[in-house]
């Protein structure tokens, strides 16, 4: 049901999908925002995240990851990260995972979710070949964003046509090293989530 959920998974989650988390939600309230809806965006697509590892459960975001979620508009405040549950991967309609091996963990935890699941430089791959004109009508309503949202899964699915993803579709992890890699990843997840968000949310 309405809102449009999509999870983002990496390991640690506190550097990649935090990252990803917040670009999205501020990619979502901009367009909500040029097409006369509501204030954020939330009640048209919920954006969240979680890690496979879970050792840094209720940490901040790294603070190199919270530089460049600042850079870019959006904010990292009250981010706490958590560990990647059955239930987090139950409520989603898309996930967005930071490697295959994470894809993996996902659907060894729910082989269910396959089909709406994808490494985040597959899905972005994948979505140009999506006729979108085939997609529900598109409008800045709950209903609406949904059934658009669910449709274009399932398209980018049937695009991936049972192959696996491709060694250069995961994201490097920038943990630990400098801002130039946080940037280049930062990149990566905007080239993704810009194209997703436009998809969703098209202006007139």
């Amino acid at each position: 049901m309405a809102p449009f959920t999509v999870l983002h998974v990496c390991m640690g989650n506190i550097c990649r999908s935090p990252m990803a988390e917040r670009l999205l939600t501020r990619a979502v309230a901009e367009r909500a925002a040029a097409l006369g809806g509501s204030a954020d965006g939330t009640d048209l697509v919920l954006s969240h995240s979680a890690g496979t590892g879970g050792w840094h459960e209720d940490e901040e975001m790294n603070p190199s990851a919270a530089r460049q979620v600042r850079a870019r508009g959006a904010s990292p405040d009250g981010f706490s990260a958590r560990k990647l549950r059955a239930e987090h991967i139950e409520a989603a309609d898309l996930i967005l995972t930071a490697t295959a091996d994470q894809y993996d963990y996902v659907t060894a935890l729910r082989p269910d979710a396959a089909d709406r699941t994808f490494v985040l430089g597959e899905f972005g791959r994948l979505l140009p070949g999506v006729d979108v004109s085939e997609l529900p009508p598109a409008e800045p309503t709950p209903d609406a964003v949904y059934n658009r949202g669910v449709a274009l899964v399932a398209a980018v699915a049937t695009a991936r046509n049972g192959e696996p993803a491709q060694p250069k579709d995961d994201l490097d992890d920038p943990w630990g090293r400098g801002d130039q890699v946080f940037t280049r990843v930062g990149d990566e997840i905007q080239d993704v989530l810009t194209p997703l968000t436009a998809t969703l949310l098209p202006l007139p």
